[in-house]
């Protein structure tokens, strides 16, 4: 029976065959836990909320990514669009590394991050709008709202 070892695992967890070849390890679907199983199992219980998490095919590259609604650590098949969080059901968009783009705020000038293709961009810290992409150079203004 599968051991899990933390609620939230700091780095990424990859699902690969390790060099042992004895175990691997995914997220629990049901607490979010970290879960170990032997390599060539289809499905893991999970041993703290009994969840039976499937386990996705050899050789399937996994991401992850912060529920926006809970602050979960979310696992995820590589190069899906979106992901929904088991815990409060919110929806999260996945996006790959080069479907964002990063531009520094016009006023604060803390980088922000943003989905590639937008024309403007708000900082969380100072509400700014930040204007970006090559039809509107620079064109800035304060958010007041």
């Amino acid at each position: 029976m599968p051991v899990p070892l933390a609620p939230y695992p700091t780095p990424p967890a990859p699902i690969t065959t390790p060099a042992n070849g004895s175990q691997s390890q995914l997220v629990c679907s049901g607490c979010r836990n970290l879960l170990l199983y032997p390599v060539g199992a289809t499905s893991v219980c999970c041993a703290v909320c009994n969840a039976v998490t499937t386990v996705p095919p050899p050789g399937t590259e996994m991401a992850q990514l912060v529920c926006g609604g809970c602050h979960t650590l979310l696992m995820y098949i590589r190069g899906a669009t979106s992901v929904q969080c088991s815990c409060c059901h919110t929806i999260n968009l996945a996006l790959e590394a080069n479907q964002v783009a990063h531009v520094n705020c016009g006023n604060c000038r803390m980088l922000l991050m943003y989905q590639y293709g937008a024309r403007s961009v708000k900082c969380a810290v100072c509400q700014f709008i930040t204007s970006v992409g090559a039809s509107t150079s620079a064109t800035e203004q304060k958010f007041n709202a």
